[in-house]
C-alpha cells in the first residue's frame, strides 16, 4: 500500500480487509521514511528528489504480490492529473495488478462503499440522490465526486448535482445527471444527500477554489426540505462548513455506516484480485 498523500479511513479500512482474507500488508508513506520520488523522465536529477519512480515502481513489484496507490491531483497540469500519471506508471511498471486507493480522478473504493450504503438504507427502488457541493477552505480533488457520479450513472437512481457557477465537473463524469444550481430545489424530496467540496475543474482556474460561499453549507433548514433523508460524507469532513454539527449528529446522519462500508468494498475488491492471481 503506497501513500503519496495522507489517509485514516483508506489506510485502516484496506489494511484491514486485507488481513480478513489472510493478506499481510507493507505500507509505505511517499513523504514519511522513503526516499522522494522524481516522476519525470530526462529531468537531471540534481535536486532534493534522489530517487526515481521508474526504478522504485518495478523495486516495490518485487516485494509483494499487489499494490494499491494512493495518489492525488497536484493541480499543476491538468492533462497529467487526468492521465492518471502517477497511478498509471505504477500499472505500466510494477509487473503487479494495481488498484487505487484514490487518484487524481477517481476513488473507487468510497464510491463502491457509498452505493453499498445506498442500497441499506433506500426506502423505495429508485431513491433520488444529491450530491451538493459545499464549502471548504482548501483546494480538494475532483477524484470523490467524479467517481460518486460516475457509480451513480451506473444506476437507475435519479441523481442531481447541484453546486455553484464555475464548478461544474468534468462532463465524462457527470453523465446523464441533472445539474442544478439552486441547491434548495435540487435538495426537495431528495432521499440521500451526499455533501463534497471539490475545486474547479474548469480552466483557467482548473484547481483553484474559486467560493468559500457557506450559504452551501448542508444545514437544518435545507434537510428539512428532502425526503427525511440521510445525510452521507466521505469523511474527514470539516463540521459547520461543509455540514452543521445538527446535520452530521442528527439520527439521519449515515457517515459512520458508510465508513465501515469501505472495508466490505475493499476486501471484495481484493478477493477479486486474489482469485484472478489464483487463474493465472
Amino acid at each position: 500500500m503506497i501513500f503519496f498523500n495522507s489517509s485514516m479511513c483508506t489506510r485502516l479500512s484496506t489494511q484491514k480487509a486485507a488481513m480478513n482474507i489472510g493478506m499481510n500488508t507493507i505500507v509505505l508513506d511517499v513523504n514519511q521514511g522513503a526516499w522522494k520520488l522524481e516522476t519525470e523522465r530526462g529531468v537531471i536529477m540534481e535536486g532534493d528528489k534522489p530517487e526515481h519512480l521508474l526504478e522504485a515502481v518495478p523495486v516495490m513489484g518485487c516485494y509483494c504480490d499487489v499494490i494499491g496507490v494512493r495518489s492525488f491531483a497536484r493541480f499543476e497540469n491538468k492533462e497529467d492529473d487526468y492521465n492518471e500519471k502517477i497511478l498509471s506508471q505504477f500499472i505500466k511498471y510494477s509487473g503487479r495488478p494495481v488498484f487505487s486507493m484514490e487518484a487524481a480522478t477517481r476513488h473507487p473504493l468510497q464510491s463502491f462503499a457509498d452505493l453499498i450504503t445506498i442500497e441499506e438504507y433506500k426506502k423505495t427502488a429508485r431513491p433520488k440522490v444529491v450530491m451538493t457541493w459545499a464549502p471548504h477552505p482548501k483546494s480538494l480533488p475532483q477524484a470523490v465526486p467524479n467517481s460518486f457520479a460516475e457509480w451513480m450513472n451506473a444506476t437507475d437512481y435519479e441523481f442531481v448535482i447541484t453546486h455553484p457557477e464555475g464548478y461544474e465537473l468534468d462532463p465524462r463524469f457527470v453523465g446523464y445527471a441533472k445539474v442544478e444550481y439552486d441547491q434548495k430545489k435540487a435538495f426537495e424530496g431528495a432521499d440521500f444527500i451526499y455533501a463534497k467540496n471539490w475545486s474547479a475543474y474548469k480552466d483557467p482556474n482548473y484547481g483553484q477554489v474559486i467560493s468559500t460561499d457557506r450559504s452551501w453549507t448542508v444545514d437544518t433548514e435545507k434537510m428539512a426540505l428532502t425526503n427525511n433523508a440521510y445525510f452521507m460524507h466521505c469523511l474527514p469532513v470539516r463540521r459547520n462548513m461543509i455540514v452543521t454539527d445538527d446535520v452530521i449528529e442528527s439520527p439521519q446522519s449515515i457517515v459512520i455506516p458508510e465508513a465501515a462500508n469501505r472495508e466490505i468494498s475493499a476486501q471484495t475488491v481484493l478477493k477479486k484480485i486474489l482469485m484472478g492471481l489464483s487463474d493465472l
